[in-house]
């Protein structure tokens, strides 16, 4: 199966190779205030994973297709109002699938984003436990620092002083960059799932 071929002037997309999907936002068309994110397609299934058995609006998007949408949006930028152009030639186009395609992509989306907001969650839950493991752990160890503080072993006092801080080391990482990726990302896909989908038929 041939794979999907960017619509002319858009940024290069295909379900076979992966293309370069680094590309400025003028690499997308603009109708009026809303950016345009165009593939071309064949068959409308080229958009989607060939082995999921789930009925169509529920099928997983090809990885190669979510991941060039997602780059578009990051490219393009959450703020502007965003319009997913299918090309599809004119049978294709008319068919049910196609009719359906605009609920696929949104559930798609939509999953994507409660899998993103569940991770984060996560993290975050996993970041408070580590904080009070490591609070605990740095209160032990100041602790027995000052009860070693009349032994003269300068060398202990100061390695308990700083494994004590190291132990805030993975709690600290998780607050102040672990979890704004997953938050980023949770966002770009709810802006595609709200995103318009069209179908734009292709001349004979």
């Amino acid at each position: 199966m041939r794979g999907p071929r960017p619509a002319a002037g858009c940024a290069a997309y295909t379900g076979v190779v992966r293309a370069t999907l680094h590309r400025p936002s003028t690499a997308y068309r603009r109708d009026g205030d809303t950016w345009l994110i165009e593939i071309q397609l064949d068959e409308i299934d080229q958009l989607f994973h060939t082995l999921d058995p789930a009925p169509f609006q529920r099928k997983d998007l090809d990885p190669a297709a979510a991941e060039y949408l997602e780059d578009a949006v990051r490219e393009i930028g959450r703020a502007h109002a965003l319009r997913v152009v299918v090309h599809l030639p004119a049978a294709e186009a008319s068919s049910d699938d196609a009719r359906s395609l605009p609920g696929a992509v949104a559930h798609y989306f939509r999953y994507r984003a409660d899998q993103c907001r569940i991770e984060l969650r996560r993290l975050l839950q996993r970041g408070a436990i580590s904080s009070a493991v490591a609070l605990v752990f740095l209160a032990s160890c100041l602790s027995l620092r000052t009860t070693l503080t009349s032994s003269g072993s300068e060398v202990l006092e100061e390695g308990l002083l700083i494994i004590g801080w190291v132990g805030l080391w993975r709690p600290v990482e998780i607050f102040l960059y672990d979890w704004w990726p997953i938050w980023q990302r949770q966002r770009r896909f709810e802006s595609l799932a709200k995103a318009d989908v069209t179908l734009a038929p292709l001349p004979a």
